[in-house]
């Protein structure tokens, strides 16, 4: 397949006007050659372009043009980042594409690990598959904010975790990317009696060096589902393990914001809720720049829906039965918000239903991985009201599909009941339930 075949052209856009079409092929942006997304990015930055483009027909056509600092063309490409997406080469020991079950869909087992990717999406990339050019090309385009999967900074100990032998210079990748004015954002996936405890506390230390520019850090504890035969022996983390995770972290955010001025460094939820200890406040995540890994989302969401709730009226004509599907670690905490946004209409009545994990095995017990096929199974029977809502990361990006392929149709075919999904954010979780 060709490479920057244009896939659309939006009307009244700049593209549009020039004549550029549907299915040609964009060649050259001042006299360049593009090879992904980020190029192009980069070069459509300049407020004097030169556009070479070969028509359907075979024949080359070249446009002049004059344009704002930040405005684009207008167009889209069959491949959103033109290049072939970048895949990993390591063998980390808590990969967990590596746990999951056969005979899933292609696309789940392609692990990326492409700074693109990370630009654009948000995805963690290790750094280990990227030769000194790549890094220069980074700083080049100044590919900026990327997320960074460090897990330790002990050049041994990340060598053995990645089981990748051109691993262990991770620190002195991202210092060059600090200094050169890149902003990070890390994530150190934490493995029992691995990179824990004194490990855990070097990484912080060294990574809090380099701030402002390594802007934070989420410490994620190691998923593991029941597919892990012949893999590396991990522990997953209890009650007591957590708790010396938050204990040990805390003390360094409170170290850390009397010399840097911010916390740093922050856990993902599922540790406050294994150890059964509150979750920190509103005010301590600052500016949430870790809300994708699950660093307080509960804490944000529970705070959006207290205030979203002040905000109305109470309304003793809004009747409603609902029921809301969720994942053992939010059970308890969704069951709280539920009871006040019952306090609040005393006329609705919600239902909060915990769902094993039997398709990965219950030690995965986070809402974004619940399959269609356990909806189905486990809430058959049940007395679910006029609606059943779930997160809408139960479902493919974009798609209304779970992760074992069962849509969103089958599960309201199967258990007779709209199916709502909501984003996790609280005005549009209280008006999926009452609306």
């Amino acid at each position: 397949m060709h490479k920057n075949i244009i896939s659309k052209v939006y009307d009244q856009s700049r593209a549009k006007k020039l004549g550029i079409e549907e299915g040609d092929q964009l060649l050259k942006i001042n006299g360049e050659e593009i090879e992904d997304i980020i190029e192009y990015m980069f070069l459509m930055a300049d407020e004097y372009i030169e556009i070479e483009i070969k028509k359907k027909d075979e024949s080359i056509q070249k446009y002049s043009l004059y344009k704002d600092f930040d405005e684009d063309l207008g167009m889209e490409f069959e491949n959103p980042i033109i290049d072939k997406a970048k895949s990993c080469q390591n063998k980390c020991v808590f990969c967990f594409i590596d746990q999951l079950p056969p005979d899933m869909r292609e696309t789940l087992y392609f692990k990326d690990d492409d700074s693109r990717l990370s630009f654009l999406q948000g995805n963690f990339i290790t750094l280990t598959n990227m030769a000194d050019q790549d890094i220069e090309k980074m700083i080049r385009y100044r590919i900026s904010p990327v997320n960074v999967s460090v897990h330790t900074t002990n050049p041994a100990l990340r060598v053995k975790m990645l089981h990748n032998k051109k691993a262990g210079n991770i620190y002195e990748r991202i210092e060059k990317l600090a200094h050169a004015g890149i902003k990070m954002n890390g994530q150190i996936v934490l493995c029992r009696d691995i990179n824990d405890k004194d490990e855990l506390e070097k990484t912080i230390k060294d990574l809090s060096s380099l701030y402002p520019h390594m802007e934070s850090v989420a410490v994620v504890p190691v998923g593991i589902t029941k597919f892990r035969e012949g893999l590396y022996p991990l522990k997953i983390y209890d009650e007591n393990s957590s708790k010396e995770v938050i204990k040990q972290v805390e003390k360094l955010q409170n170290i850390l914001l009397k010399e840097i001025g911010t916390r740093f460094v922050y856990l993902s939820d599922e540790f406050y809720v294994v150890a059964k200890e509150p979750l920190p406040s509103y005010e301590k995540y600052e500016q949430f720049l870790q809300i994708e890994n699950g660093v307080g989302l509960m804490a944000k969401f529970q705070h959006e829906v207290i205030h979203y709730l002040k905000e109305l009226e109470s309304d003793p004509k809004v009747h409603k039965k609902v029921s809301i599907a969720t994942g053992k670690s939010a059970k308890e905490f969704i069951e709280k918000i539920a009871r006040q946004v019952e306090k609040k209409f005393s006329s609705v009545e919600i239902n909060v239903f915990e769902i094993k994990n039997f398709f990965f095995g219950e030690t995965i017990t986070v809402a974004g991985l619940i399959t269609g096929t356990d909806l189905i199974y486990q809430l058959r029977e049940k007395s679910l009201g006029e609606k059943l809502l779930i997160p809408t990361s139960m479902l493919k990006t974009g798609e209304e599909i779970f992760l074992d392929d069962v849509t969103l149709q089958d599960v309201e075919k199967e258990l007779n009941i709209k199916v709502v999904v909501s984003e996790v954010e609280g005005k549009d979780f209280v008006n999926k339930i009452i609306q």
